[in-house]
Protein backbone atom coordinates (compact mmCIF):
# COMPACT_ATOMS: atom_id res chain seq x y z
CA UNK A 1 0.00 0.00 0.00
CA UNK A 2 1.17 3.51 -0.80
CA UNK A 3 2.85 5.35 2.07
CA UNK A 4 2.24 9.09 2.46
CA UNK A 5 3.71 11.83 4.60
CA UNK A 6 1.25 13.79 6.74
CA UNK A 7 2.17 16.30 9.44
CA UNK A 8 5.44 14.68 10.46
CA UNK A 9 4.41 11.04 10.06
CA UNK A 10 4.76 8.39 7.38
CA UNK A 11 1.67 6.19 7.24
CA UNK A 12 -0.42 4.09 4.83
CA UNK A 13 -2.50 6.21 2.47
CA UNK A 14 -5.76 4.66 3.69
CA UNK A 15 -4.89 5.63 7.26
CA UNK A 16 -4.13 9.28 6.49
CA UNK A 17 -6.88 11.72 7.47
CA UNK A 18 -7.35 15.46 7.87
CA UNK A 19 -10.05 17.36 9.73
CA UNK A 20 -13.20 18.43 7.86
CA UNK A 21 -12.33 21.87 9.25
CA UNK A 22 -9.05 22.01 7.32
CA UNK A 23 -8.99 25.22 5.26
CA UNK A 24 -7.52 23.32 2.34
CA UNK A 25 -10.68 21.21 2.29
CA UNK A 26 -13.09 24.10 2.93
CA UNK A 27 -11.52 26.88 0.86
CA UNK A 28 -8.74 25.39 -1.27
CA UNK A 29 -6.51 27.52 0.97
CA UNK A 30 -3.13 26.05 0.18
CA UNK A 31 -0.35 25.62 -2.37
CA UNK A 32 1.32 22.61 -3.93
CA UNK A 33 4.09 21.27 -6.15
CA UNK A 34 4.54 18.25 -8.41
CA UNK A 35 8.05 17.09 -9.15
CA UNK A 36 9.40 14.12 -11.10
CA UNK A 37 12.01 11.73 -9.79
CA UNK A 38 14.46 10.14 -12.24
CA UNK A 39 16.69 7.27 -11.11
CA UNK A 40 15.87 8.08 -7.49
CA UNK A 41 16.91 11.73 -7.83
CA UNK A 42 14.56 14.66 -7.16
CA UNK A 43 14.45 16.61 -10.43
CA UNK A 44 15.07 20.37 -10.22
CA UNK A 45 14.28 20.09 -6.51
CA UNK A 46 15.59 23.47 -5.39
CA UNK A 47 13.60 25.24 -8.10
CA UNK A 48 10.40 23.49 -6.97
CA UNK A 49 10.99 24.47 -3.33
CA UNK A 50 11.72 28.06 -4.33
CA UNK A 51 8.46 28.21 -6.28
CA UNK A 52 6.54 26.70 -3.37
CA UNK A 53 8.03 29.26 -0.98
CA UNK A 54 7.03 32.00 -3.42
CA UNK A 55 3.46 30.66 -3.49
CA UNK A 56 3.38 30.47 0.32
CA UNK A 57 4.44 34.11 0.54
CA UNK A 58 1.84 35.10 -2.09
CA UNK A 59 -1.04 33.61 -0.07
CA UNK A 60 0.31 35.14 3.15
CA UNK A 61 1.09 31.81 4.74
CA UNK A 62 4.11 32.66 6.95
CA UNK A 63 6.11 29.48 6.42
CA UNK A 64 9.42 28.86 4.72
CA UNK A 65 10.32 25.37 3.60
CA UNK A 66 13.87 24.32 4.26
CA UNK A 67 15.35 22.56 1.22
CA UNK A 68 17.50 20.13 3.20
CA UNK A 69 14.67 19.14 5.56
CA UNK A 70 12.22 18.53 2.73
CA UNK A 71 14.81 16.68 0.69
CA UNK A 72 15.19 14.25 3.57
CA UNK A 73 11.41 13.85 3.93
CA UNK A 74 10.78 13.24 0.24
CA UNK A 75 13.78 10.92 -0.13
CA UNK A 76 12.43 8.87 2.76
CA UNK A 77 8.99 8.84 1.12
CA UNK A 78 10.57 7.42 -2.06
CA UNK A 79 12.18 4.67 -0.01
CA UNK A 80 8.86 3.73 1.56
CA UNK A 81 7.37 3.48 -1.94
CA UNK A 82 10.37 1.78 -3.54
CA UNK A 83 8.08 -0.78 -5.21
CA UNK A 84 7.21 1.99 -7.68
CA UNK A 85 10.77 1.93 -8.94
CA UNK A 86 13.40 4.67 -9.37
CA UNK A 87 11.17 6.95 -11.48
CA UNK A 88 8.32 8.46 -9.48
CA UNK A 89 6.17 11.58 -9.30
CA UNK A 90 5.80 13.38 -5.97
CA UNK A 91 2.87 15.62 -5.11
CA UNK A 92 3.26 17.73 -1.97
CA UNK A 93 1.16 20.52 -0.57
CA UNK A 94 0.82 22.87 2.38
CA UNK A 95 -2.55 24.25 3.51
CA UNK A 96 -3.38 26.83 6.16
CA UNK A 97 -4.68 23.87 8.12
CA UNK A 98 -7.25 23.40 10.86
CA UNK A 99 -9.53 26.22 11.96
CA UNK A 100 -12.10 25.83 14.77
CA UNK A 101 -14.80 27.47 12.65
CA UNK A 102 -15.52 28.03 8.98
CA UNK A 103 -14.58 31.67 8.51
CA UNK A 104 -13.06 33.40 5.49
CA UNK A 105 -10.72 35.30 7.83
CA UNK A 106 -7.37 33.69 8.62
CA UNK A 107 -7.46 31.76 11.94
CA UNK A 108 -5.74 33.41 14.88
CA UNK A 109 -3.57 30.33 15.42
CA UNK A 110 -1.71 28.78 12.49
CA UNK A 111 -2.04 24.99 12.19
CA UNK A 112 -0.64 24.15 8.74
CA UNK A 113 -1.23 20.78 7.13
CA UNK A 114 1.79 19.23 5.39
CA UNK A 115 1.13 16.39 2.95
CA UNK A 116 3.13 14.45 0.34
CA UNK A 117 2.45 11.37 -1.77
CA UNK A 118 4.40 9.60 -4.50
CA UNK A 119 3.30 7.41 -7.39
CA UNK A 120 4.91 5.85 -10.47
CA UNK A 121 6.10 8.41 -13.01
CA UNK A 122 4.25 7.85 -16.27
CA UNK A 123 6.13 9.50 -19.11
CA UNK A 124 5.67 8.73 -22.79
CA UNK A 125 8.40 7.14 -24.87
CA UNK A 126 9.97 9.04 -27.74
CA UNK A 127 8.08 6.78 -30.15
CA UNK A 128 4.77 7.75 -28.54
CA UNK A 129 5.65 11.43 -28.26
CA UNK A 130 6.59 11.83 -31.91
CA UNK A 131 3.05 10.87 -32.92
CA UNK A 132 2.07 14.31 -31.62
CA UNK A 133 -0.91 15.55 -29.60
CA UNK A 134 -4.04 17.55 -30.32
CA UNK A 135 -5.30 20.47 -28.23
CA UNK A 136 -8.32 22.75 -28.12
CA UNK A 137 -8.56 26.42 -27.22
CA UNK A 138 -10.94 28.11 -24.77
CA UNK A 139 -11.41 31.40 -22.98
CA UNK A 140 -9.26 31.66 -19.86
CA UNK A 141 -11.79 31.53 -17.01
CA UNK A 142 -9.27 31.33 -14.18
CA UNK A 143 -8.65 33.99 -11.54
CA UNK A 144 -6.16 36.84 -11.91
CA UNK A 145 -3.27 35.35 -9.91
CA UNK A 146 -2.34 32.33 -12.02
CA UNK A 147 1.31 32.68 -10.97
CA UNK A 148 0.39 31.21 -7.56
CA UNK A 149 0.42 27.39 -7.60
CA UNK A 150 -2.71 27.19 -5.48
CA UNK A 151 -4.73 24.06 -4.69
CA UNK A 152 -7.99 25.79 -5.72
CA UNK A 153 -7.96 24.42 -9.27
CA UNK A 154 -11.63 24.03 -10.24
CA UNK A 155 -11.37 26.27 -13.32
CA UNK A 156 -8.31 24.32 -14.50
CA UNK A 157 -10.09 21.03 -13.86
CA UNK A 158 -13.11 22.04 -15.95
CA UNK A 159 -10.97 23.40 -18.79
CA UNK A 160 -8.80 20.27 -18.85
CA UNK A 161 -11.83 18.00 -18.79
CA UNK A 162 -13.20 19.83 -21.85
CA UNK A 163 -10.06 18.73 -23.70
CA UNK A 164 -10.32 15.12 -22.52
CA UNK A 165 -13.99 15.00 -23.55
CA UNK A 166 -12.83 15.82 -27.09
CA UNK A 167 -10.00 13.24 -27.00
CA UNK A 168 -7.39 15.99 -26.80
CA UNK A 169 -4.33 16.39 -24.60
CA UNK A 170 -4.87 19.93 -23.31
CA UNK A 171 -6.85 23.16 -23.47
CA UNK A 172 -4.85 26.23 -24.51
CA UNK A 173 -6.19 29.30 -22.72
CA UNK A 174 -6.97 32.53 -24.57
CA UNK A 175 -7.06 35.82 -22.66
CA UNK A 176 -7.54 39.25 -24.22
CA UNK A 177 -6.49 37.98 -27.64
CA UNK A 178 -3.38 36.17 -26.40
CA UNK A 179 -2.60 32.45 -26.10
CA UNK A 180 -1.41 32.27 -22.50
CA UNK A 181 -0.69 28.68 -21.45
CA UNK A 182 -2.45 25.35 -21.04
CA UNK A 183 -4.88 24.46 -18.27
CA UNK A 184 -2.16 22.18 -16.86
CA UNK A 185 0.93 23.19 -18.81
CA UNK A 186 3.07 25.97 -20.28
CA UNK A 187 2.86 26.85 -23.97
CA UNK A 188 5.62 27.28 -26.56
CA UNK A 189 5.46 28.08 -30.25
CA UNK A 190 8.20 28.12 -32.85
CA UNK A 191 8.21 30.66 -35.69
CA UNK A 192 11.02 31.09 -38.21
CA UNK A 193 13.43 29.14 -36.01
CA UNK A 194 12.69 31.13 -32.83
CA UNK A 195 11.22 29.48 -29.72
CA UNK A 196 8.61 31.74 -28.11
CA UNK A 197 6.81 31.43 -24.76
CA UNK A 198 4.82 33.88 -22.67
CA UNK A 199 6.87 36.09 -20.37
CA UNK A 200 6.36 35.67 -16.63
CA UNK A 201 3.36 37.55 -15.25
CA UNK A 202 0.33 37.04 -13.02
CA UNK A 203 -1.36 35.41 -16.04
CA UNK A 204 0.88 32.34 -16.13
CA UNK A 205 2.42 29.83 -13.76
CA UNK A 206 6.18 29.95 -14.15
CA UNK A 207 6.91 26.32 -14.94
CA UNK A 208 10.10 24.55 -13.86
CA UNK A 209 10.15 22.64 -17.15
CA UNK A 210 9.47 25.88 -19.02
CA UNK A 211 12.55 27.44 -17.44
CA UNK A 212 14.69 24.39 -18.20
CA UNK A 213 13.64 24.39 -21.87
CA UNK A 214 14.63 28.06 -22.15
CA UNK A 215 17.97 27.41 -20.43
CA UNK A 216 18.74 24.44 -22.70
CA UNK A 217 17.86 26.49 -25.77
CA UNK A 218 20.14 29.34 -24.75
CA UNK A 219 23.00 27.01 -23.84
CA UNK A 220 22.73 25.47 -27.30
CA UNK A 221 22.45 28.82 -29.13
CA UNK A 222 18.84 28.32 -30.19
CA UNK A 223 17.03 31.68 -30.48
CA UNK A 224 14.20 32.13 -27.97
CA UNK A 225 11.92 34.92 -26.81
CA UNK A 226 9.73 35.51 -23.78
CA UNK A 227 6.72 37.58 -24.84
CA UNK A 228 2.97 37.36 -25.21
CA UNK A 229 1.77 35.12 -28.04
CA UNK A 230 -1.08 36.48 -30.15
CA UNK A 231 -3.96 34.05 -30.66
CA UNK A 232 -3.47 34.05 -34.43
CA UNK A 233 0.24 33.28 -33.95
CA UNK A 234 -0.76 30.04 -32.28
CA UNK A 235 -2.56 28.85 -35.41
CA UNK A 236 0.13 30.04 -37.82
CA UNK A 237 3.09 28.69 -35.81
CA UNK A 238 5.65 26.37 -37.38
CA UNK A 239 5.60 24.28 -34.20
CA UNK A 240 3.58 24.21 -30.96
CA UNK A 241 4.64 22.50 -27.71
CA UNK A 242 3.30 22.19 -24.18
CA UNK A 243 5.50 21.45 -21.17
CA UNK A 244 5.09 20.34 -17.59
CA UNK A 245 7.10 18.44 -14.99
CA UNK A 246 5.45 15.10 -15.74
CA UNK A 247 4.74 15.61 -19.47
CA UNK A 248 8.23 16.89 -20.26
CA UNK A 249 7.72 18.34 -23.80
CA UNK A 250 4.67 17.38 -25.85
CA UNK A 251 4.64 18.24 -29.58
CA UNK A 252 1.25 19.59 -30.65
CA UNK A 253 0.24 18.72 -34.21
CA UNK A 254 -3.29 20.13 -34.21
CA UNK A 255 -4.93 23.15 -32.51
CA UNK A 256 -8.71 23.01 -32.76
CA UNK A 257 -9.21 22.18 -36.45
CA UNK A 258 -5.87 23.59 -37.63
CA UNK A 259 -2.96 21.26 -38.42
CA UNK A 260 0.46 22.43 -37.26
CA UNK A 261 3.44 21.63 -39.50
CA UNK A 262 1.21 19.38 -41.66
CA UNK A 263 0.39 17.29 -38.61
CA UNK A 264 3.98 16.37 -37.74
CA UNK A 265 6.31 17.30 -34.83
CA UNK A 266 8.84 19.88 -35.98
CA UNK A 267 12.61 19.84 -36.26
CA UNK A 268 13.19 21.99 -33.19
CA UNK A 269 10.97 19.76 -31.04
CA UNK A 270 13.10 16.73 -31.99
CA UNK A 271 16.22 18.68 -31.02
CA UNK A 272 14.82 19.96 -27.73
CA UNK A 273 13.43 16.62 -26.53
CA UNK A 274 16.84 15.07 -27.23
CA UNK A 275 18.58 17.82 -25.23
CA UNK A 276 16.04 17.37 -22.42
CA UNK A 277 16.61 13.62 -22.18
CA UNK A 278 20.38 14.08 -22.26
CA UNK A 279 20.02 16.50 -19.34
CA UNK A 280 18.06 13.87 -17.38
CA UNK A 281 20.62 11.13 -18.11
CA UNK A 282 23.44 13.37 -16.85
CA UNK A 283 21.82 14.05 -13.47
Amino acid sequence: MTTVYLNGKFLPKDNAFISVMDRGFLFGDGVYEVLPVYNGKLFQFQQHIERLNSSLAAIKLPLHLDCQEWQQILTQLLQYNSEYGPNQSIYFQVTRGYSPERNHAFPATLNPTWFAISQPLKTLSYEELKKGKQVITAKDTRWQLCNIKATSLLANVLLYQDALDQQCAETILIRDGYAIEGATSNLFIVKDGVIITASLSAWILGGITRDLVLNLARENHIPCEERLILENELFSADEVWITSSTREIYPIIQVDNTLINKGLPGELWHKMINLYHIFIKNL
